[in-house]
């Protein structure tokens, strides 16, 4: 009788705990169903919510992308949008333009110094807390801004704090000013400035890798989801390479592409002055290109160290990698000598390769696209809605291999003929071709510009690629009538529903 009731007893307890294990479970699948994602347990790198890695390189154009091993891996692994374009071929404005997601127009910033540019612009016409990071953070996520932030900013500068400024919205924050020697630089390191010097453990680009790979490996441990944004001053002049690449790539030449020294057909009267390349010319911009090519190989040194930090911490399948430029550069396309702010395709069409979860390998995405989109498609992966102030449109639906109905028809180019060359490290030298201040915009098979002075340019690009033969003089008068209405109510144009409206008008 005494064992019956033990029985009884044991068997009540074991009941009772199977209860408690149901309910426990009950609740998991709960949680799991309101929140959308499993909830994290014990395991280095499980989080709720993917991690978002963005390396941004400055002028980089696709010419570079052959000799970068790792991004055409991420191209084999990845989705790569062939049509991604910058609001304009300028530093500052287009770095202002995918922090914020708004177009030029509407953040204040056409140029790199003066009233109209620069970072001065970009605080002056409240742009920081429009950026990704201090929306990122309020949702849960560690954030880091390395690198390159925005021409004019200082990394001593205080703002009217008590120590060097430090943005909100950035758990990590490592930036430079003028880094683009590579050495000899200061750096920003959360609220402390420390001054690099010139051996080769301080090259910048490796600086920054180091510091990336120790930011992802800190969020690892905190078990939080997290944004990290690499800005390098790679491969911007003077392109100075890595001290163990100064050798790399001998005799390397420039592409002699159809359009490289050879005039624009009825090409606008800022080009008139330019003249065939001088062969001592084409030696010095065969010497740019290799040393460009040169300075990116730690880059993507960079992103292969990254890549392993992310595999052995586990994270790498739960991690976005995204692979972009602020602007393109030419070199010595329509006899333009190495330089920027060109409505062609050499100065504003940029790689943008992303890999990571759901994200199908080798794609090739052709809708328009534009850096306005990279604020609101980061929002929308961590689970944040863009707010209707962005102008842009988030990508995360192309880049899964979903079809966007309705998806924009052009894309908006702004350039402000920069008013003072002092300071500047895009200063266009006499002899380059420095256009007036123009609006253009660009669709999947054409270019139309708008310049300050009257003039105009169309180039059909199915019969034209290489923007070679401007066709503005030949467009009948309703065709000319559209183009305008469209590039008009662009520029015009202010948060997302105004702005996708404008760009399906062509």
């Amino acid at each position: 009788m005494f064992g019956n009731r033990c029985s009884r007893t044991v068997l009540s307890a074991l009941c009772a705990a199977l209860v408690t294990v149901l309910l426990a479970s009950c609740s998991k699948v709960a949680n799991t169903a309101t929140d959308g994602a499993s909830p994290a347990d014990d395991a280095p790198g499980s989080v709720k919510k993917p991690n978002i890695v963005y390396i941004l390189t400055d002028d980089l154009d696709w010419n570079l992308v052959k000799y970068l091993p790792h991004v055409r891996q991420m191209q084999e692994g990845g989705t790569t949008f062939t049509n991604f374009f910058a609001t304009d071929s300028l530093c500052c404005p287009s770095r202002s333009s995918l922090l914020t997601g708004q177009y030029p127009h509407n953040t204040g910033v056409f140029t790199n110094n003066g009233d109209d540019g620069g970072y001065g612009a970009f605080m002056r016409n409240d742009n920081e807390q429009k950026t990704f990071g201090p929306a990122l953070q309020r949702a849960g996520y560690r954030t880091g801004f390395m690198g390159k932030y925005l021409n004019g900013y200082r990394p001593d500068d205080k703002n009217g704090t008590s120590k060097p400024y430090v943005p909100s919205g950035w758990d990590e924050w490592d930036v430079a000013g003028d880094g683009y020697q590579e050495f000899g630089y200061d750096l920003n390191e959360n609220g402390k400035v420390v001054s690099y010097g010139d051996d080769p453990e301080d090259y910048l680009t490796d600086v920054l890798s180091k510091k990336a790979t120790s930011f992802v490996d800190s969020s690892a441990k905190a078990k939080k989801p997290f944004m990290l944004e690499v800005a390098t001053f790679a491969p911007h002049a003077p392109s100075t390479p890595a001290p163990r690449d100064e050798d790399t790539f001998p005799g390397l030449k420039a592409p002699r592409t159809d359009a490289y020294d050879e005039a624009t057909r009825n090409a606008p009267k800022w080009q008139n002055a330019l003249t065939p390349l001088t062969p001592k010319e084409k030696k010095q911009i065969d010497r740019k290109f290799a040393k460009r090519v040169r300075s990116v190989q730690a880059v993507d040194t960079m992103i292969g160290q990254l890549e392993s930090t992310l595999e052995a911490k586990g994270l790498a399948d739960d991690t976005y990698i995204v692979f972009g430029s602020d602007n393109g550069f030419h070199m010595g396309e329509h006899r333009l000598r190495p330089g920027k702010q060109t409505a062609y395709d050499t100065d504003v069409r940029v790689p943008m390769v992303v890999t990571g979860p759901g994200v199908p390998a080798a794609e090739k995405v052709s809708q328009p696209a534009e850096n306005v989109d990279i604020n609101p498609t980061f929002l929308e992966l961590a689970g944040v809605e863009p707010p209707s102030t962005v102008d842009g449109q988030s990508l995360t639906g192309l880049m899964r291999g979903r079809p966007e109905d309705g998806w924009r028809q052009a894309v908006l180019v702004e350039h402000h003929h920069a008013a003072s060359k002092k300071g500047d490290p895009d200063a266009a030298p006499e002899d380059s071709g420095n256009p007036p201040t123009y609006r253009a915009i660009r669709t999947s098979d054409s270019l139309y510009v708008e310049y300050a002075d009257g003039e105009r340019e169309f180039y059909a690009l199915d019969s034209d690629p290489d923007q070679m033969n401007n066709r503005a003089s030949s467009l009948s008068a309703d065709q000319r009538a559209s183009l305008h209405r469209t590039l008009t109510a662009l520029q015009r144009c202010k948060g997302a529903e105004s702005c996708r409206t404008a760009s399906r008008n062509s």
